[in-house]
């Protein structure tokens, strides 16, 4: 099996300072999700009314979120997704957005329309979470760029292909966004790589790209993971949704272990929790090791 291999990066770029301060502790950061949509995948329209929105958000930031992400059209991987308008999108976010950032952490909009993401940077949110990584609205990239804000570069495919090596697609994928990226002069130090588990993959190729996720660090560039509720966790143990939660953390305890700095979660205080205590024995284990010398 032959590892991917990344543009030759001298040394990781300086990073964007929100970023430069999200990935600086010992444990992942951790964005908690909102979905302001009637057909989410792993709530199913709960959050649609302003009210639960923003109410789900403070109880993410109390739980530990280090950022909110929301989505104002369902991304669901599985193809039943209704794609709506970039009007919807703005229409569903209108009655919260400003609410949602005046909750006092950052917050990253969820949208792969450059016009949904225009309106919500201009309304305080300071990521751009792109689940087509730049390649799929021509606009994307250069208001990304005007904007000088961080953005979330998604491997995403249209359908899954069990024949192809998945971790070569994925880096294929990045060459292409960052290319797109550095032509519309898009600070690679603005740039988190996510290599979109449960998008456009075979279960097991969701798990291969946990597996192998190190590999990807030869972009230089951090990474996240988002692998909450996905349904490769129930091709393991069959569950719904909802009740996934012990493989997600599993997936992402992997993920941080394999060099993940975000991780994307529906469920906020025991993905932290669990990110803590495996921190905290490692940090013992360390420290035994050192006892010994």
């Amino acid at each position: 099996m032959m590892a991917i291999s990344g543009p030759a990066l001298a040394r990781a770029p300086e990073l964007h300072p929100l970023l430069r301060k999200l990935v600086a502790g010992a444990i992942p950061a951790v964005m908690g999700v909102v979905n302001v949509t009637p057909d989410s995948f792993s709530d199913g329209g709960k959050f649609l009314a302003p009210e639960n929105a923003l109410a789900q958000a403070r109880r993410l930031i109390a739980e530990g979120a280090d950022i909110i992400d929301v989505g104002a059209e369902s991304t669901r991987p599985y193809g039943s997704a209704a794609p709506v308008s970039a009007e919807q999108e703005i229409e569903r976010l209108r009655p919260v957005l400003a609410d949602l950032i005046a909750l006092g952490i950052p917050v990253s909009i969820d949208s792969m329309k450059s016009s949904v993401t225009a309106f919500a940077l201009d309304a305080g949110a300071v990521i751009s979470n792109d689940v087509w990584g730049l390649l799929r609205d021509p606009g994307m990239a250069k208001l990304v760029a005007a904007r000088d804000c961080p953005v979330i570069i998604m491997h995403n495919r249209d359908s899954a292909d069990p024949s192809i090596d998945v971790m070569q697609d994925i880096a294929a994928f990045f060459a292409r966004a960052l290319d797109v990226a550095a032509k519309a002069a898009i600070p690679s130090g603005n740039i988190v790589l996510d290599p979109g588990i449960g998008f456009g993959k075979t279960h097991a190729q969701s798990m291969i790209a946990l597996a192998r996720l190190d590999e990807l660090q030869s972009f230089g560039l951090p990474l996240l993971v988002g692998a909450s509720r996905k349904r490769f966790i129930a091709s393991v143990s069959p569950a719904e949704p909802q009740q996934r939660l012990g493989g997600s953390i599993a997936a992402h305890l992997v993920a941080s272990q394999h060099g993940a700095r975000i991780i994307r979660t529906h469920d906020v205080a025991d993905t932290v929790q669990a990110l803590r205590v495996a921190q905290a024995i490692e940090d013992a284990s360390e420290e035994a090791i050192e006892g010994k010398r």
